[in-house]
């Protein structure tokens, strides 16, 4: 998680002054509705001026942990984008969504070392935990989407489903459901399931005498969760039906898409191997619609790794990455 400290800490862009920290302060349409009976945070970013002016959305589905969107420090704010969302708001309004019951803006002094917002308790909220779902996400962002294309800002032209990490598999799922998408983009993702990922970065600590099983006892792990499927009890971190649900191939998903899908991913991220097998999988069967941009030698953030394997933060790729995205869209 100390990736992410980075990452954000790289995508300061601006200084707030006064006192309140509200979503408008710091650029962004601030919407907030309700899914069943659950508030939702909705956030856009707009160039600034053309807010009113139609434009198609770019809905970007972000990663695990319960976050806020929008973490400050004194009078610096971070990035609420893992990238500089600029060049994309030119042609899209952006839309970022808040994890359930955790606030959009928070101090970083109150928050973890890892940027993640705990209740009184030190745990996790349970409104958040019992929502932590992919059963949930799905319906509520389509839920979201089909509220803002009734907007007359937005342009019902082109649809864009993208989503990073755990925010991949969300988007999958979005666009399975949801005929409207024209364009997806899975970046960090694993489409065989992200217990996968669990069990690969494990082998990778593993040596050669049997003191080391680290893959075995996430595989002991799986069989658990498998087993307790709809588990709800969670200390801290992912419940087993979180894990179970995000563990669900997407690569069944994504072979049967006929729009355009783009997929990002560095090669020295654990997912990385998977997302080969993905693109072997479309190559065999002339899957035309696909397009691969791998980032050789990078990490699950795009980050180059040193000569002892450790990301470099010293070289940030977000934002290659994010001009890749909008080079690609304009081509498709």
């Amino acid at each position: 998680m100390n990736k992410l400290i980075f990452i954000l800490a790289m995508l300061t862009v601006f200084s707030a002054f006064g006192q309140t920290k509200t979503a408008q302060d710091f650029g962004f349409r601030h919407l907030v509705c309700k899914y069943k009976t659950d508030p939702v945070d909705i956030l856009i970013q707009s160039k600034k001026g053309e807010e009113n002016i139609p434009k198609p959305l770019f809905f970007f589905c972000q990663g695990s942990l319960p976050i806020p969107l929008i973490p400050y420090q004194g009078k610096d704010v971070y990035g609420t984008f893992p990238f500089n969302p600029d060049s994309l708001s030119n042609k899209y309004h952006l839309v970022i969504v808040s994890k359930p019951y955790i606030p959009i803006t928070a101090d970083v002094s109150l928050l973890q070392p890892d940027f993640t917002y705990v209740d009184s308790t030190g745990r996790f909220p349970k409104e958040y935990s019992d929502r932590n779902l992919l059963s949930y996400y799905v319906p509520r962002n389509i839920a979201i989407v089909k509220y803002l294309q009734r907007q007359p800002w937005v342009s019902s032209k082109q649809l864009v489903v993208a989503g990073h990490s755990e925010g991949s598999t969300i988007a999958v799922k979005m666009t399975s459901e949801l005929k409207n998408v024209t364009h997806l983009i899975y970046s960090g993702g694993n489409p065989m399931g992200r217990i996968l990922s669990i069990i690969e970065q494990k082998r990778a600590y593993e040596t050669d005498t049997d003191s080391t099983k680290y893959g075995e006892d996430s595989l002991n792990y799986w069989a658990d969760i498998v087993a307790n499927k709809n588990d709800m009890n969670s200390l801290q971190g992912d419940t087993y039906k979180a894990t179970f649900e995000f563990s669900e191939p997407m690569i069944n998903y994504l072979e049967k898409l006929k729009i355009p899908v783009l997929v990002t991913y560095g090669t020295k991220d654990w997912s990385s191997p998977y997302n080969d097998l993905l693109r072997v999988h479309t190559i065999r069967r002339n899957k035309s619609n696909f397009t691969f941009k791998a980032y050789i030698g990078t990490d699950h953030n795009f980050f180059p790794l040193t000569n002892n394997n450790q990301p470099d933060y010293n070289i940030f790729n977000w934002d290659i990455v994010a001009n890749y995205w909008l080079n690609w869209l304009d081509g498709n």
